[in-house]
């Protein structure tokens, strides 16, 4: 009988999957099978627990991939690159997860104070989307040298307030960096976050060079028009695992209907039930508990704004699959 060894996916690239195991990694291949299933996922992701034999040539195949506990996905680009969602041959909705991270145990959302100015609104999206992926959320809040104490948590302290856990940094100054380190530790870590807030500088305050690498994986991968950038696994010293996953604007949303939204906003979500109308889009009814709540300053109006705007993005996907609005070229 051949000897199956246990191991992590810590990268996978055009058809070849690196799989760590207790021995060493190897450079695997798919079992051919995983290939023929049609599935609305990749068979195979980064972050992936997988069942591997060896073969004489040093490599490996994928014989048994884990039953995914959760994965870190967005919708798959269409095919031309362009529009969010996309509609099959018949005109039916077919949207396709492709899978960021499988199985992290948190994503640290990274933003900075300033250089550049705080994109909240992405913030409350990417939150949205670790909501609705049952992705424990961590806000790290990089750059507070540049405005000090007071001003970060004017600007981040509300997330505090509703229940997430937000870690104040400077890379450059050290601050923060033992608490990010401690929440790194044996973990499997998404770092998502905009270009330009210091996540490669946060991970060299962690782990010298670990940064650098981390960094010339990503510019690599982003050469080329046509060049699918690549999630990768790295090691800490300390024990877990981080992968930095760049581009990634928001997360996928997938069979959420506008009036479940809400649900996902923990400030929100409480208030629902007292609304005078079961139906509230808590927007311009009567009686709304949301609405209420908006104008006496317990929900924070950008988190408001946040809600009303995806949840009319949602309704007008809505309403072009329930009025058959297709695009052209579909039956």
């Amino acid at each position: 009988m051949t000897e199956l060894l246990d191991g992590l996916v810590i990268k996978a690239q055009s058809g070849f999957y690196t799989v760590c195991t207790d021995r060493r990694e190897v450079v695997c291949r798919l079992r051919g099978r995983f290939k023929k299933a049609r599935l609305d996922t990749d068979p195979v992701a980064v972050g992936d627990r997988v069942r591997i034999h060896l073969i004489p040539d040093g490599t490996g195949v994928i014989e048994e991939v884990r039953e995914r506990e959760r994965s870190l996905a967005r919708l798959a680009p269409p095919p031309g690159g362009r529009g969010s969602r996309r509609w099959d041959r018949e005109g039916d909705l077919a949207e396709r997860e492709q899978v960021i991270l499988a199985n992290p145990d948190q994503a640290v959302f990274v933003f900075s104070c300033a250089e550049p100015d705080p994109r909240l609104r992405m913030l409350d999206r990417l939150l949205v989307g670790a909501e609705l992926q049952h992705i424990p959320p961590v806000i790290c809040a990089n750059k507070i040298d540049l405005v000090g104490p007071d001003e970060a948590r004017h600007l981040f302290g509300i997330y505090e307030e509703i229940g997430y856990p937000v870690v104040y940094t400077s890379a450059t100054e050290g601050v923060g960096i033992d608490q990010l380190d401690r929440q790194l530790r044996d973990k499997i870590s998404a770092l998502v976050g905009p270009s330009g807030t210091g996540k490669s500088s946060l991970l060299n305050a962690i782990q010298p060079g670990l940064g650098l690498q981390v960094r010339e994986v990503s510019q690599a991968t982003r050469k080329g028009r046509h060049t699918t950038a690549v999630t990768q696994l790295f090691r800490l010293d300390q024990g877990g695992w981080v992968a930095d996953t760049p581009g990634i604007r928001a997360l996928a949303l997938f069979d959420v209907d506008p009036e479940e939204l809400d649900a996902y906003f923990p400030d929100i979500a409480p208030l629902v039930t007292g609304c005078r109308f079961s139906d509230c889009t808590h927007t311009v009814e009567p009686g709304c508990a949301v609405l209420e709540a908006v104008e006496e300053g317990r929900v924070h109006l950008h988190r408001y704004e946040s809600y009303v705007r995806l949840r009319q993005e949602h309704q007008r996907l809505a309403d072009m699959y329930w009025w058959g609005i297709r695009p052209e070229g579909t039956k």
